[in-house]
């Protein structure tokens, strides 16, 4: 009888498997009569990361959810969920969706919604479990139609939650919650990723993009326009921000390194460069009665607009 050979894995082999895409957008076109939603998009999502979709209204976020969610299909191109068609049973159950566009019977109870949910899938989360991640103590027992608008949001990333999925896609989720609720659902969505699942995130809150997202993806008329980690998004709106009282002059200042912009006002000089440490110590060398400083990191919602500007 010959001998079979059987290959170990080794350590290279399991990191490329660990970090090999869970979810592709290749290539994707989709129209929708004579509008183009998406144009030759790719995109690729990885186990325990968080992503961070951005762009205007109209964009293709939504088009590009929809495709991975197998709810259309695309014009031209592939779409791929753990490498097989996101309309299939068995993929289905490995994803969780929490949409703005769900329709959720308000008759019924919490609790109810969330058994049926997890009567959906093979291997549910328990009960408990969900309720606690979603932060419903307490609540279970209500209609969903009287809860406030928070409570429902809690609600439906519950729902999100039921079969325990791999891939999670949350549009909009903190919408409707204060700041307290809103913080304690960002350390779920911290902790889901250090589990190993994978979050695409859509929000109009920047600063939960900057907070949660290990890499954004920022689309504009249905084309990818920036990719990276909320750092290096936020370096493309042309660098950090020096304000002080200062007398020297603007001449002097643009011939210091990478400084692109200076402009005062009411006595107050603004300063834009890339190295701002290096600026700040020439300033302070040649100028000893400068006061008031202040450094500011560039807001990835000034890099956003200069990204998406038409």
């Amino acid at each position: 009888m010959p001998a079979i050979a059987i290959q170990e894995e080794t350590p290279a082999m399991l990191k490329q498997a660990a970090t090999s895409p869970i979810a592709t957008l290749d290539n994707v076109t989709k129209r929708y009569d004579t509008t183009t939603a998406l144009d030759g998009l790719s995109l690729a999502l990885h186990p325990g990361e968080v992503v961070a979709l951005l762009g205007p209204n109209g964009a293709g976020k939504s088009t590009a959810v929809r495709l991975m969610l197998g709810l259309a299909s695309p014009t031209i191109g592939n779409v791929r969920i753990f490498g097989s068609d996101p309309r299939s049973a068995v993929t289905r159950t490995r994803v969780g969706a929490m949409l703005q566009v769900a329709r959720v019977i308000e008759a019924l109870k919490v609790r109810e919604h969330i058994d049926l949910f997890r009567s959906y899938y093979p291997h549910p989360l328990p009960f408990a479990e969900i309720v606690r991640i979603a932060q419903l103590q307490g609540i279970e027992d209500r209609m969903f139609g009287k809860l406030s608008g928070g409570q429902k949001q809690r609600v439906l990333f519950a729902l999100a939650l039921c079969g325990d999925p791999d891939l999670i896609f949350l549009d909009e989720p903190t919408v409707g919650l204060d700041i307290e609720a809103r913080r304690g659902l960002w350390q779920q969505i911290r902790t889901l990723a250090a589990r190993g699942k994978t979050v695409l995130l859509t929000t109009h809150y920047l600063e939960e993009a900057d907070t949660l997202a290990h890499r954004i993806v920022v689309i504009n008329k249905g084309r990818i326009v920036s990719e990276g980690t909320p750092a290096e998004i936020k370096r493309m709106s042309g660098g950090r921000q020096i304000r002080c009282h200062t007398s020297l002059t603007q001449d002097f200042l643009l011939t210091l390194p990478s400084v692109t912009s200076v402009i005062e006002n009411a006595g107050i000089t603004t300063i834009t460069t890339q190295h701002a440490e290096q600026v700040v110590r020439e300033m302070l060398l040649t100028d000893p009665t400068l006061s008031g400083l202040e450094v500011a990191s560039p807001a990835l919602e000034d890099a956003f607009l200069a990204l998406t500007k038409s």
